[in-house]
């Protein structure tokens, strides 16, 4: 891999000659709480919060910075292949990961028409489901069945016109929603506790359901080609409840939206209440194959990737582009934002991740100019990179357990750490 040039970060002394160790300082970001870290810092340094108005936001920016590039170069120095699940028998089309009860696992679906469950932490396939009757397009582990039943379930979408709930642990199918033609990409929703499930189809509609009663809710038309990729907009609230149930009564009303991408190669965003589109970007001239919605800061942003080779940065207000990031050479599959940060109200991350067939590239979205790194896999041997997911596996006595878990054309699953 090529190593270009990147921000490393250096000790620094406070007013009384005493060396502070910023590395040792920004490790600890992953353990302990964003706020804490950014008082310790500024005590070091002598610094004083509220001299002006915004200095506590400069501070914390500033120190974003740091964290963002730390643990990519990080991540980046020191990954190596660390296990590669063999089971599927075709194209990985996508993949999720959970920790029910602390277990950690990876639950994958391919073209071989199967899903499959593995355990991290004994390196092995546990289960296996084989009822889907063409390509499984998508894969998403169920948090809310989690939280309100102690299920552990996962949802598949396929050509084969179903989107279908797996009980893993007990080694069955829950619930079928049948549509007319075949499904593509499925998204829970971030709010009500993951209640919601969102999919793209063939029929060129985006579907709502509520997976507690098992209903459809809405249809959403107004696309002219197959939809792709789906998004449901972050949860609209100022408390942190890790993904834990947040009940806010009814779906509609609330400012939630739903974002699409499709083969017409436009992006919509739709107002779950009355189902009408009032946003439509364009620019990419190619398929949409992934979207995804910002978060914190970057809550009326967009991020999209196409078969036009691109990845684009939009401005949901203004309804404009406001990056492009070129570089990749086949269609971009999966865009990510922040793929390597932890979870936190007051952190926002500047990198976000884009995957092709050739490569996975890390960007810094305040330049489109370079990447900050690239990974690139050897096709020959695997075949092309289908999907990809960051994830941070709990690991005894690492500093740093972010690990990078990617799908191959032939069938493979491959986890840099």
């Amino acid at each position: 891999m090529n190593q270009p040039s990147i921000l490393k970060l250096v000790s620094h002394s406070d007013n009384n000659g005493k060396s502070i160790d910023l590395k040792h300082i920004l490790t600890k970001v992953l353990d302990n709480s964003f706020e804490i870290i950014i008082k310790y810092w500024v005590r070091a340094l002598h610094i004083k919060f509220g001299w002006i108005r915004e200095f506590d936001k400069i501070i914390i920016n500033y120190v974003s910075l740091f964290c963002d590039l730390f643990i990519l170069d990080v991540f980046y120095s020191s990954a190596k292949l660390i296990n590669t699940f063999i089971g599927h028998t075709d194209y990985i089309s996508d993949i999720d990961y959970s920790n029910f009860d602390n277990d950690q696992f990876i639950c994958s679906g391919s073209y071989d028409q199967t899903v499959r469950v593995w355990d991290v932490d004994n390196n092995k396939q546990i289960q296996s489901f084989n009822r889907h009757q063409n390509y499984v397009n998508c894969v998403k582990v169920s948090s809310y069945h989690y939280h309100n039943y102690r299920k552990n379930v996962i949802c598949s979408s396929s050509l084969d016109k179903t989107i279908r709930f797996w009980d893993f642990k007990h080694n069955k199918q829950l619930q079928i929603f049948d549509q007319p033609i075949g499904v593509n990409k499925i998204e829970f929703s971030p709010f009500n506790g993951g209640r919601y499930l969102c999919s793209g189809s063939y029929d060129n509609n985006i579907r709502l359901y509520d997976i507690e009663t098992y209903k459809l809710l809405y249809v959403f038309s107004g696309h002219n080609n197959v939809v792709y990729s789906v998004a449901i907009s972050p949860l609209q609230s100022n408390d942190d409840n890790d993904n834990k149930m947040n009940i806010i009564g009814v779906i509609g009303g609330n400012g939630y939206t739903i974002c699409s991408g499709s083969y017409d190669k436009t992006i919509r965003i739709w107002d779950i209440e009355d189902t009408k589109s009032f946003n439509v970007f364009k620019g990419h001239q190619g398929w949409i194959m992934s979207v995804k919605y910002g978060s914190n800061e970057l809550r009326n942003t967009i991020l999209s990737g196409s078969s036009d080779k691109s990845v684009r940065l939009w401005d949901i207000r203004s309804c404009k582009q406001i990056q492009i990031f070129n570089g990749h050479l086949g269609g971009v599959m999966y865009v990510e934002y922040s793929p390597f940060v932890i979870k936190n109200k007051n952190y926002n991350s500047n990198v976000i991740c884009s995957g092709s067939s050739d490569k996975i590239c890390f960007w810094d979205i305040r330049s489109n100019k370079n990447k900050l790194y690239e990974i690139i896999g050897d096709i020959e041997e695997d075949g092309e990179t289908c999907c990809f997911k960051c994830i941070r596996w709990k690991k005894k006595n690492a500093a740093y357990d972010m690990n990078l878990c990617y799908g191959l054309h032939k069938g493979q699953i491959r986890v840099l750490g």
